[in-house]
């Protein structure tokens, strides 16, 4: 009774937890490169938004910043304006639970990608816009209402249909971890939006998560909460994917201005977490016409020696990578199988060991076990039921007549 008594517990407080992440979600303003209003995406736990400042070094400290380049100066990758006709940095829409989902045609990681369809907007802000050029071109999207991050990569819009090589959808009411060994719209496996440095974070005076930066050659390794590699280098003292750099307690930030010394004190207390490979400490960034580029150049001060590494509890490797079970999908059913065009049909599934579910088409991502869709014609529903370990799929299929 006891155990039933402590389980209940658990789940009471999970709900609880949910229930206040979407509610501060919910707060987030709409629009382009709008004000989050506080919200932090992910639980206070997750790895992105935890202290790391009292964790100890890494016993290989020295040996990895010395193969990043231990002068190899910091550069703050955003900012205000253009340059060579394209915005500086990483940007991201905000839109409500009422934006329509469109396919996406999936590319190069179609096998690792989450399915749409995903609300992304016609206008929605590639990386480099207004010339996105032939860049990493991310697309960012936050949907506030139902607490969902959605997110790709090398993305294109022709004749009104998006296509990616890469998208992943994020739940930021959990801790959410893809397959190990799978790729997102980032490298690393990791979701971007967390990691950018923004203005808005930056006026309030504090960010209070961790940043994502990148360096030019890492190793066939990751650490949590990265999940994939992306490199062949096995040398042990490259850096991997997710490793988290901090800045020293001891560097003097008191010579930087202000909104300059509120990036630093994050760099202390939640740290750099590797995401990409890329320029030697290039930090990620949202454009804003509020940033200083002149005052963010300043931060050219500081080298990769005035960092140390974070210790890396597990470092996984093509040898180690762990292993388990995919979810279970025991039932995944519709009521009524065969309707007349506009009757709706409701869809209802059973998984265990689940950590995040996708119906396509129409739904989307979905936390409950059913949903109600309106086909208008006959379809092939499937359901996408993933965890850390891989991925299970269903489908049924219900007549239009």
């Amino acid at each position: 009774m006891r155990r039933i008594f402590s389980s209940l517990l658990a789940l009471a407080f999970a709900a609880a937890c949910l229930h206040a992440q979407s509610k501060a979600c919910s707060g987030m303003a709409l629009g382009q490169l709008s004000t989050l209003n506080g919200f932090v995406p992910f639980p206070a736990n997750d790895l992105w938004n935890t202290d790391i400042s009292s964790l100890p070094v890494d016993a290989n400290s020295t040996n990895l910043i010395n193969y990043i380049g231990a002068n190899a100066t910091v550069h703050a990758d955003f900012g205000s304006g253009t340059y060579n006709g394209q915005s500086i940095g990483i940007p991201y829409q905000v839109v409500a639970g009422t934006q329509p989902k469109v396919a996406i045609k999936l590319g190069a990681y179609a096998s690792e990608d989450d399915p749409g369809p995903m609300p992304i907007p016609s206008n929605a802000l590639i990386e480099g816009y207004p010339k996105p050029g032939n860049g990493d071109r991310h697309v960012l999207v936050l949907e506030k209402d139902g607490c969902w991050l959605y997110e790709l990569g090398n993305a294109s819009l022709a004749h009104g249909a998006w296509s990616a090589d890469a998208a992943s959808v994020w739940d930021m009411t959990i801790n959410e971890q893809r397959p190990y060994t799978w790729t997102s719209a980032d490298a690393a496996g990791l979701p971007i939006f967390p990691g950018l440095a923004r203005y808005d974070e930056v006026a309030s005076g504090a960010i209070h998560h961790a940043l994502r930066f990148t360096v030019p050659k890492t190793r066939q390794a990751f650490t949590p909460p990265a999940s994939h590699w992306a490199s062949s280098i096995t040398d042990p003292n490259a850096p991997p994917m997710g490793m988290r750099l901090r800045l020293k307690a001891a560097f003097d930030i008191s010579g930087f201005s202000a909104e300059n010394q509120v990036i630093l004190r994050a760099l202390k207390q939640y740290g750099l977490i590797l995401a990409d490979n890329g320029s030697a400490v290039y930090i990620s960034g949202a454009p804003d016409p509020h940033w200083n580029n002149s005052d963010l150049h300043n931060l050219g001060q500081i080298t990769a020696s005035d960092f140390e590494v974070v210790e890396m509890s597990a470092i996984y490797t093509p040898s180690n990578v762990p292993r388990g079970a995919a979810p279970t999908i025991s039932s995944f059913t519709a009521n009524p199988l065969s309707v007349s065009a506009g009757q709706p049909v409701t869809l209802t599934w059973a998984t265990t060991n689940s950590e995040y579910n996708i119906v396509t088409p129409q739904a989307g991502p979905v936390r409950s076990s059913s949903v109600v869709l309106t086909p208008s014609a006959t379809t092939t529903y499937k359901l996408e039921s993933t965890n850390q370990y891989g991925r299970t799929q269903a489908s049924v299929t219900v007549t239009v007549h």
